[in-house]
């Protein structure tokens, strides 16, 4: 165990990098951000700038750190999608502890193989599953450790992705396109596919699935928009529930610097005006390149009988989680804060607040999930202890499985027996 602080290599200085490098600047005394390679000029001056890295220690490329041998005791890769698998072996076989950004790889025997090289060189590994890591999903465990419904029977779960937040980021932004990133409920829902397989406690055996890309299409264009929000009609405009003017220039509490950030680093209005003009995110969301489904259910069936059923659909306001839990002596109803449990003995009902207790900073970032994800890593590499990981290789690793079964099914039709793989 050290009494030092935890060093850090950053590649990929995007919103996760910088969000995760944010915990080294509440908690110096427990990590410290030494290094960072990031491609674009901005986004790695500007990490460069908080953490007071030196500017031998600032790369384009994360190749360049690499050729120096090991420069910090654990590596974070914030990569795009596509560009998780060559860095996360090339680190590990240096020896780097590591905390890989989800999806592991959009590609599965990708996945696989960076989970066998991390567990054959020993190294400390997790992948940012950060809704394991809350105080609510950790609050749920123990009541149903507790058996407070009896035998869980089945579960049912909705990711409200969000009529803007599907336009900004897969119909607009970096996972729009499967050449480009993983596949949506890659992208998007093995976050909940893995809270799902964390909550049942149960191997998954079979799996069938449905979706598709329903309105963001050509067809569904209106009349008089233009290829760009900035030049269509305003009376098309004005109507149009995924106008660009709206979402990054409006009132919206969405429109935070941090979001904005993604538009351009220094989010004025004339850069962000600017960006509209010419950048992806200033399309007309019926002329984009985009093929990734915007609604899917999947459906789940565990060992033991048990089930679950998921819903991801772009059509609602963006909103915490919402799932139910069946048992046999009660059910529960959470939404990622509160917990709702009726008692069939008593038709009576306790409700639990998660956050009661702790103050509110703690609930920043998928409801304190990103802060609890990098702190215990942080725990697992001070300590030498893989305990404090939630979000292990092997366990990713099964949960990835469930989520390329799952787009089989949808795709072919059938379903998939995990068993039978």
């Amino acid at each position: 165990m050290s009494d030092s602080p935890v060093t850090v290599l950053i590649v990929g200085a995007g919103a996760r990098g910088e969000i995760y490098a944010r915990y080294a600047l509440e908690h110096p005394e427990r990590m410290q951000v030494v290094a960072v390679a990031e491609p674009r000029r901005a986004y790695r001056r500007l990490l460069a700038e908080r953490h007071a890295i030196p500017p031998e220690r600032v790369w384009r490329d994360w190749r360049d750190a690499l050729a120096l041998g090991r420069v910090a005791d654990a590596v974070f890769i914030c990569t795009p999608d596509n560009e998780h698998t060559a860095p996360a072996l090339e680190f590990t076989r240096q020896g780097y502890d590591m905390l890989l950004q989800k999806p592991l790889s959009p590609q599965e025997d990708e996945c696989r193989e960076i989970v066998r090289v991390a567990q054959a060189n020993g190294i400390l590994f997790a992948v940012a599953h950060v809704l394991r890591y809350t105080r609510y999903t950790q609050a749920l465990k123990a009541l149903l450790a507790d058996r407070a419904i009896g035998e869980l029977i089945s579960l049912q779960h909705l990711e409200p992705v969000g009529w803007w937040h599907q336009a900004h980021s897969f119909v607009r932004g970096n996972w729009r396109n499967t050449h480009e990133a993983a596949f949506m409920l890659l992208a998007k829902s093995c976050h909940d596919i893995d809270w799902i397989q964390y909550v049942m406690d149960a191997p998954c055996e079979a799996v069938s699935s449905f979706g598709n890309l329903s309105h963001f299409t050509p067809e569904n264009q209106p009349a008089g928009a233009a290829a760009r929000c900035t030049e269509c009609r305003p009376e098309t405009e004005s109507t149009c529930p995924y106008s660009a003017l709206k979402i990054y220039t409006g009132e919206h509490p969405f429109c935070t610097p941090g979001f904005l950030s993604v538009l351009t680093p220094d989010p004025t209005a004339e850069n962000i005006l600017n960006a509209l003009n010419t950048g992806p995110y200033g399309r007309c969301v019926y002329r984009c390149d985009n093929n990734v489904a915007d609604h899917q259910v999947v459906n789940m069936r565990f060992a033991g009988g048990k089930t679950a059923s998921f819903t991801m659909t772009a059509f609602i306001p963006m909103a915490k989680r919402q799932t139910r839990l069946f048992g046999s002596h009660g059910c529960i109803e959470g939404d990622g804060r509160i917990l709702k449990v009726r008692h069939f003995s008593t038709n009576q009902e306790t409700v639990y607040d998660t956050r009661a207790g702790a103050p509110e900073t703690q609930h920043a970032g998928h409801s304190g999930g990103d802060l609890a994800l990098v702190a215990r890593f942080i725990d697992a590499v001070s300590q030498r202890s893989p305990g404090y990981i939630l979000s292990g290789p092997q366990a990713t690793l099964e949960s990835h499985r469930v989520v390329f079964a799952a787009e089989r099914s949808r795709r072919q039709g059938q379903t998939i027996h995990l068993s039978q793989e």
